[in-house]
């Protein structure tokens, strides 16, 4: 995991801590620090937001909806993402 050090985070780290903090995987230190961050940067908290609706909406999708190139697709940024 990213290693906070200072005070304040910088976009980066918050976009970095994103997924963690969703999980709940962040220490209430560091929770704290990132949600000190998003309430004075409406850029990370637009980003956050747009994480959260991209995982709701992604999960109302169902295989049987997708194209057959759609799935093809996203197999293939799954398998670019698994090897990076």
């Amino acid at each position: 995991m990213l290693s906070l050090r200072g005070k304040d985070l910088v976009c980066q780290q918050a976009v970095e801590l994103v997924t963690a903090y969703l999980e709940g995987a962040l220490s209430g230190k560091d929770r704290r620090r990132f949600e000190r961050h998003l309430s004075a940067c409406a850029n990370c908290a637009e980003y956050l937001e747009q994480i959260r609706s991209t995982i709701r909406l992604s999960g109302a999708v169902q295989a049987d909806e997708l194209t057959p190139e759609a799935r093809e697709e996203l197999v293939r940024l799954y398998r670019r993402w698994r090897s990076g």
